[in-house]
């Protein structure tokens, strides 16, 4: 019997003829050690950048970023709640044309990897998601539901036919399309495989016939990838066990990670630790990796996402990401990281693609105690990798075989590749233990930057039959080896650039001796595929390509000495940065002019580099309109309704009802089901700012007889990442008044004694906990908070379908399990302290709140413009002292801002600045004094703000400016915004030039 090819490989065979039939050149295949390109092996060096997440006018700088950093593709989700936002109604125009985007990427040159979804996490309100899918009856989402298939079907239908039209075989340049995104975090394979398999089967109909990947969980007929920062030696082990025969990409490489409000700045991911984790991808042999994010960009509107981990992850406006392009699109340090070990991956790809891992007891070079050492090689040619454990930068000698012995430099965990007589000509061998990129013909000369620290020694090999030095701008000391024959380079990296030239067996070479922070600032640009047309640039903080072809470079010193290789237009030239900028006025050129001229000159070049242009200036006095919450003429409802069944994807919801109370006092307010930040009020006070949500309770201050109860809620992004998808935002179900709230992770017993909760220990075992309550009169339950699986009460198994421990949160309705007058008794295994919350709320059935109204965010649009008062004198400012923030039994203060006790709106009306042409501004807001809100731009929504950090200034599109300028604010609280003003960001202040 003949077995039945697999599907991967019908389809490949299918691609094939196609691409036969058609006569297109391109076809993509590949094998166990990488992906190949018309023959050719590829290492693909993926930058993530997400369309939607920036205005269509910034698209074409951020990818010319991220070519000029050596990427040779492009990785995108494609947001079906951004293409389809409302149902039925679609958008492929303006920002969210996609198909522009992919064009754009093939008009660069770059591949394309397409991730269409359905579901793509990314931080993103739903994951992706449109509001409207969960008002469908039945649905289930990531399953095989059919309710969910049907809509999914009608989005692929939409979006796979603009991928198709670009793929290789339509003559585009997507190379890859991805199937979901991260499904092994739900199950396993064989779980997960029916509906993996209806997903890829349904690109395939559609007429996806690229190669189809996956990523952190796999489907027959894929390639899977694995996403993660570090631990790359355990994702590659368990990729070639499943799949021996793919190439092995990091789909996901975490560049640097996400913030939440109120939570830390995301800055651990260090560039040194970038560097790192890096080169032990490197290391262990993947030949692929996809930088996420290259560029985060910024969550506009109301698209930031929630994650699990607590009740109250909610993604800041920025999506910054810490990435090598921060959310402006400037390069940064870890930038300056990605491109150096491009560009190395560039030098040396294709021998790190033909090459397998040395075993351990083959390796035969010696070194010291405090680094390891790992190699890869092809044949003769080795690569070993140097890695320190010393807590110090040190510099260590390494002995190769046949007695060769390097000094290789090392800061405390870096690694440093060591290339061991690697081919770099015919009959030229080059051994070096330092960085390396280059090795490419430019203008007529192989060409290798030498790259150590600042004022560090290092020492290159050349293995040549003939070696004649021709030139060099340093003093270098070259000594043949009496042992091996090897020519000896001991150079010094200044921060001047050095150049020597030689000639090795007929071969012209030239090396180029850089420190590292000139290595930071040097640029490869791309001659479209001509050898003839390939340039390097020395010296420039920042480069760009404009579509003509135009370079422009940004130079913050002028002192420094700029070089050119290759084919520029006025030749190779060294020249400095004052001169770059003034028409190259060199010493010769001056000689002629008089002591008058040349300081009347100097002063213009030191003018033209110190004047940074000024950003606009907002009025003192802006406009204001009083918001008065009111749902008074709504039509009343027995319960509240949730955002998706009002009829509102973002934005607020303001629930009102009136209820009676007995006497005056403090009552606890019942929250059953709370899925977003909510202002309470009563009576038109605000009571608190819930922020710890799920369920919660609040205390308020009632008055003897009528009162009214307002809660207003923003939507502040649905889960982008959980079993738990498309959960009910603002209030969903019933809400009750009486009640109590209780911390109860402190008091827990064990069989040795007490254990509290919010406090650190180290248990060796997991010992059972337990802990008694009493419901005084309740006769409804609900636990809170971070819950360990294997809870029970009364005896009784909780359920927590889906729950993983790392969620750290869960909302449990104990109601079921309680028993009315007797001691109740909660029990679960300890997992780990400390907890930052575990609440136990207790209510009464029968005080269920009725008769709610309802409004929407259209009844908080400003009606009545006044003039803004930046005083006391109008007698309706106050400050705010009062306890405003509520989490369980806590309170925090808020105390010392100027606020008008209600919501207020904000109106500046400004001129945009003027910006001379040598400069390239960026924009931003910063919101001292605030509270929380919304801000607007000329009908941009330009996204949710909350001043708890970490995000303290806001990013205002240059592109969305208009020679006269309207800006909204919305601030909950109505905080004064005497501080509130407009910045440049700091690379503002520097001039950009032409380079020809």
């Amino acid at each position: 019997m003949t077995e039945k090819p697999s599907l991967l490989l019908q389809e490949q065979e299918k691609n094939t003829q196609t691409r036969v039939e058609y006569g297109v050149r391109s076809e993509l295949t590949y094998d166990q050690r990488s992906f190949i390109m018309n023959g050719e092996r590829v290492f693909l060096n993926s930058a993530t950048i997400h369309y939607f997440r920036m205005p269509r006018e910034e698209w074409r700088e951020v990818l010319m970023k991220a070519k000029l950093a050596g990427m040779n593709c492009i990785d995108t989700y494609f947001a079906w709640n951004v293409h389809e936002p409302e149902e039925g109604q679609w958008s492929f125009e303006g920002d969210n044309d996609c198909g522009a985007f992919m064009d754009l990427c093939a008009e660069l040159g770059m591949y394309v990897i397409t991730r269409p979804g359905p579901f793509i996490c990314a931080e993103w309100d739903f994951g992706g998601f449109p509001y409207w899918l969960e008002t469908k009856p039945g649905i289930k989402f990531r399953q095989n539901n059919e309710a969910y298939l049907h809509y999914v079907d009608l989005y692929f239908d939409r979006i796979i036919p603009i991928i198709r039209e670009r793929q290789l075989s339509a003559g585009g340049t997507v190379i890859l399309v991805q199937v979901e995104n991260e499904y092994g975090y739900l199950m396993d394979d064989a779980a997960a495989s029916a509906h993996m398999n209806h997903l890829r089967d349904s690109l395939l109909l559609r007429g996806i016939d690229v190669p189809l990947i996956t990523c952190v969980g796999g489907a027959e007929g894929t390639i899977e990838g694995a996403n993660f920062w570090s631990g790359a030696d355990g994702h590659y082990a368990k990729l070639r066990k499943k799949q021996p025969d793919t190439p092995k990409i990091v789909t996901e490489f975490w560049t640097g990670w996400f913030e939440n409000w109120g939570g830390p700045s995301a800055i651990q991911k260090t560039a040194p630790l970038f560097e790192k984790r890096m080169m032990e991808i490197l290391r262990t042999g993947y030949t692929g990796i996809s930088h996420y994010m290259f560029y985060g960009g910024t969550n506009f509107g109301g698209y930031g996402g929630r994650t699990v981990g607590s009740s109250d992850i909610f993604m800041i406006t920025s999506y910054d990401y810490d990435a090598p392009l921060n959310e402006f699109g400037r390069v940064t340090a870890k930038y300056a990281v990605a491109k150096t070990l491009s560009y190395f991956v560039h030098a040396f790809g294709a021998l790190l693609m033909e090459t397998e891992e040395v075993p351990a007891e083959q390796i035969k070079v010696c070194h010291p105690q405090g680094v390891s050492v790992r190699g890869r090689s092809k044949g003769n040619e080795k690569i070993w990798f140097l890695e320190s454990h010393k807590d110090e930068r040190e510099t260590f000698h390494v002995t190769l075989e046949e007695g060769r012995t390097l000094p290789v430099a090392l800061n405390p965990g870096q690694i440093i590749p060591i290339l061991d007589r690697v081919e770099i000509a015919e009959n030229v061998y080059l051994t070096g233990g330092m960085i390396i990129t280059g090795n490419e013909v430019v203008n007529g000369e192989l060409t290798l930057f030498i790259v150590a620290e600042a004022g560090q020694r290092s020492v290159v090999e050349l293995e040549t039959n003939v070696l004649n030095v021709q030139g060099s701008s340093m003093q270098v000391l070259v000594e043949r080896d009496q042992l091996n024959g090897a020519y000896r380079f001991d150079l010094v990296h200044f921060r001047e650039p050095g150049i020597i030239h030689l000639e090795a067996s007929g071969v012209p070479i030239r090396f180029v001796i850089l420190d590292k922070e000139t290595m930071d600032r040097t640029w490869r640009i791309d001659g479209g595929g001509e050898p003839n047309q390939l340039r390097y640039a020395i010296g420039f903080d920042d480069m760009d390509v404009s579509l003509s072809g135009q370079v422009t470079g940004m130079i913050s010193d002028p002192n420094r000495t700029i070089m050119l290789f290759g084919s520029w237009t006025d030749g190779e030239r060294t020249l400095t940065g004052y001169e770059f900028k003034n028409g190259e006025v060199n010493d010769s050129q001056s000689g002629i002019q008089d002591e008058h001229v040349q300081e009347s000159s100097a002063a213009i070049q030191h003018a033209q580099f110190t004047t940074p242009p000024m950003p606009p200036k907002l009025s003192g006095s802006p406009e204001l309109s009083r918001v008065t919450l009111t749902a008074e003429q709504r039509a009343s409802s027995g319960q509240p309704e949730h955002f998706s069944q009002y009829g509102q994807d973002f934005g607020y919801l303001l629930y009102e009802c009136d209820f009676d109370r007995p006497v005056d006092g403090i009552t606890t307010l019942i929250l059953p089901d709370l899925q977003d930040t909510a202002r309470i009020y009563v009576n038109r006070v605000e009571q608190a700012l819930v922020r710890q949500v799920g369920a919660a309770g609040v205390q308020v201050q009632t008055t003897e007889g009528k009162n009214t109860l307002q809660v207003l809620v923003q939507h502040m992004g649905r889960l982008n990442f959980s079993p738990y998808l498309g959960e009910s935002k603002g209030l969903a179900g019933p809400v009750y008044i009486g009640g109590s709230v209780q911390d109860i992770r402190r008091n827990w017993q064990t069989e040795d004694g007490v254990v509290h909760l919010d406090e650190v220990n180290h248990l060796q075992e997991a010992p059972l906990l337990s802990r008694s309550f009493t419901l005084d009169g309740m006769d409804c339950a609900i636990l809170v908070g971070a819950v360990s699986p294997g809870l029970r009460i009364n005896g009784m198994d909780v359920p927590m379908e889906g729950y993983q421990d790392w969620f750290s949160f869960n909302t449990l309705d104990l109601s079921l399990y309680l028993r009315p007058g007797e001691t109740n008794r909660l029990e679960m295994p300890y997992r780990r302290t400390p907890l930052n919350r575990l609440e136990l709320i207790l209510y009464r059935s029968e005080e269920e709140l009725k008769d709610w109204r309802m409004a929407g965010t259209d009844a908080l649009l400003p009606q009545q413009w006044e003039t803004y008062e930046a005083s006391n004198e109008s007698g309706d400012l106050t400050k705010s002292g009062k306890a405003a923030d509520y989490s369980g039994n806590r309170s925090a203060i808020s105390v010392g801002s100027v606020s008008h006790g209600q919501p207020v709106w904000y109106r500046w009306r400004f001129s945009k600045s003027a910006v001379p042409e040598q400069y390239r501004v960026n924009l931003m807001l910063r919101l001292t004094g605030m509270s929380k809100g919304t801000l607007h731009l000329n009908g941009h929504h330009l996204g949710r703000y909350w001043q708890i950090g970490p995000q303290e200034d806001y990013k205002i599109p240059v592109s969305w400016l208009q020679d006269e300028n309207e800006l909204l604010l919305f601030d909950e609280e109505g905080r004064t915004p005497e501080r509130v003003r407009f910045l440049y960001d700091n690379l503002s202040q520097y001039p950009w030039v032409v380079v020809e």
